[in-house]
């Protein structure tokens, strides 16, 4: 896959979650929270914002930052995999 096209499906994939999580507050069906930190996570690799909100709820709830970091370095990998 061309690099443009990973990254506006990153980009895609981002703003998906972001917009399922904001009716995941709404509705009880979906877990909003969840939602929105996964469209955090992958958004953070192509956005300042979102690194800086994601940084802020991490100082904030000590506790999560050990799932952030472990999700952050998956989805690092996989937007900009090593070459070999």
């Amino acid at each position: 896959m061309q690099i443009a096209g990973k990254k506006l499906l990153v980009l895609l994939v981002g703003w998906v979650f972001v917009a399922l999580g904001v009716v995941g507050l709404f509705l009880p069906v979906l877990q909003g929270i969840l939602f929105l930190l996964g469209g955090l996570f992958i958004l953070s690799s192509e956005y300042v914002w979102a690194h800086r909100l994601l940084a802020k709820i991490k100082k904030q709830f000590p506790a999560v930052t050990v799932r952030c970091e472990e999700a952050s370095r998956k989805a690092q990998a996989w937007v900009h995999p090593r070459s070999r």
